[in-house]
C-alpha cells in the first residue's frame, strides 16, 4: 500500500525540529542523529557521522564519526565532548553538531576535531579500534578534519512511531524488535547535499547523497541479534530503504522498509538481504530485492567505502560494517549506505 505523502510521514509537522530542552528524566532516555554521506562520484564517504545523547550521561554525550576514502584509508573518532545547549534547534556534543533548518527538509552538520587515521586492513586484522569509552593505542596517528554539510531532504520521511500508544496489540516477540528500533519516535531520509571537507590541509567542496536519521526514544538492545540496513536515492528521485533483522526459529521477524516512486512512497519489505558473512575491504555482492504493491524490485549492489568494527561493544560484540554500496536500478546507479551485524562466528575474512 501507499504510505502517508506528507513528508514528515505520520509524524507531527514539527517533531523534527523539536530537540528534547534538557536531560531527561529517564536515563535510558536518547535522542540521537546520524547521517551517511556519499561524494557523488564516490572518492570519499562519512559512513556514519552520529551523536548519542542519553539521559544518564546527559552533560557528556557521545559522538562517532567514520570518514572513507578511495584506496582504502579510513579516520575514525569515537568519543564524548561537553554537550553544547540544546538552543535554535542544535543537537551538538565537543566538535560534532547537527542543526535543523527546518523540520523534515533542512538540517547542517559540522564537526572540526582530530581523529584517528589508518586503513580498512588494520580494522579488518583488529589493529585499529576506536571506540569511546574504551582505550585507543596511543601510537594510531591524529589527522584534524573538518567538515560543513548542508542536507536537503529528496524523499518523505520513512517513520517508526513506536510510542506508549503504539504498542497496544503488540506480541511480545514484537514488543523486543520494537525496542530495538525504539520505544519512541524515529524518522529516516535520503538527502542530497552540498558542502566542504577539510583534510590533510586541503579544503574541497563536493556534492553528496546520502541518509540521515533522527529518533528519540529508548532501546533496550539487550535481545539485538544482528541486522541488515540499506538505503539509497537515484539520480532520477527514486529511492529506497529498508532494515531487516535475522528470524527466529519460528521465522519471525522485523523486516520493513520503503520504495519512493513517482513522488509516492511504498511500504515493502526485503525478500533477499545480504546480512554480513563477509569482513573485507570491498567488493562484496550487497545485492537486494524488495516486495511492495509494485511487485519485486531488484537493486544490484556491491561494497565500497566501508569500515569495520570488529566486536563492537555497542552492538553486543558482534561485527560490525558501516559503509557505502554502489547500487543499480534499471540501469541508473549511485553510492548509498549499508549498515550490518552479525555474531563473529558466522563471518569470514577475505582480504
Amino acid at each position: 500500500m501507499a504510505m502517508p505523502q506528507a513528508w514528515s510521514g505520520d509524524l507531527e509537522p514539527e517533531l523534527d525540529g523539536q530537540l528534547l530542552p534538557g536531560k531527561p528524566d529517564d536515563p535510558e532516555m536518547r535522542e540521537s542523529a546520524s547521517i551517511w554521506v556519499f561524494e557523488e562520484n564516490g572518492l570519499f564517504a562519512f559512513p556514519r557521522i552520529g551523536l548519542e545523547a542519553v539521559g544518564a550521561v546527559w552533560e557528556n554525550h557521545r559522538y562517532d564519526c567514520n570518514f572513507a576514502f578511495a584506496g582504502g584509508r579510513i579516520v575514525r573518532q569515537s568519543t564524548r565532548g561537553p554537550t553544547h545547549p540544546s538552543t535554535n534547534g542544535v543537537l551538538g556534543a565537543g566538535g560534532l553538531s547537527f542543526e535543523c533548518i527546518e523540520p523534515f527538509r533542512k538540517w547542517r552538520v559540522r564537526f572540526d576535531d582530530e581523529a584517528y587515521d589508518g586503513r580498512i586492513e588494520q580494522q579488518i586484522a583488529g589493529n585499529f579500534r576506536v571506540f569511546a569509552d574504551s582505550e585507543v593505542d596511543p601510537a594510531l596517528r591524529r589527522t584534524p578534519l573538518k567538515f560543513d554539510i548542508e542536507l536537503t531532504s529528496a524523499a518523505p520521511g520513512w517513520t517508526q512511531d513506536l510510542r506508549p500508544d503504539k504498542l497496544a496489540g503488540m506480541t511480545e516477540a514484537e514488543r523486543i524488535d520494537a525496542g530495538l528500533m525504539g520505544y519512541g519516535w524515529r524518522v529516516e531520509q535520503v538527502f542530497r547535499g552540498e558542502g566542504e571537507l577539510t583534510i590533510d590541509g586541503t579544503t574541497r567542496s563536493f556534492h553528496a547523497v546520502g541518509n540521515r536519521i533522527h529518533r528519540q526514544s529508548v532501546r533496550p538492545m539487550g535481545a539485538f541479534r544482528g541486522h541488515c540496513w540499506q538505503a539509497a536515492v537515484f539520480p532520477d528521485g527514486r529511492a529506497f530503504g529498508y532494515c531487516a533483522y535475522p528470524p527466529r526459529e519460528d521465522g519471525s521477524t522485523y523486516n520493513d522498509g520503503y520504495i519512493y516512486q513517482d513522488g509516492r512512497m511504498y511500504q515493502a519489505r526485503a525478500t533477499k538481504i545480504p546480512f554480513l558473512r563477509n569482513i573485507m575491504p570491498d567488493g562484496d555482492d550487497v545485492s537486494l530485492e524488495l516486495e511492495s504493491e509494485l511487485g519485486i524490485t531488484r537493486i544490484d549492489g556491491v561494497t565500497t567505502l566501508a569500515t569495520f568494527h570488529l566486536g563492537n561493544p555497542g552492538v553486543n560484540g558482534m561485527n560490525n560494517n558501516q559503509g557505502g554500496a554502489r547500487y543499480t536500478w534499471d540501469g541508473q546507479s549511485t553510492y548509498g549506505m549499508i549498515e550490518r551485524s552479525s555474531p563473529a562466528d558466522v563471518c569470514k575474512v577475505i582480504l
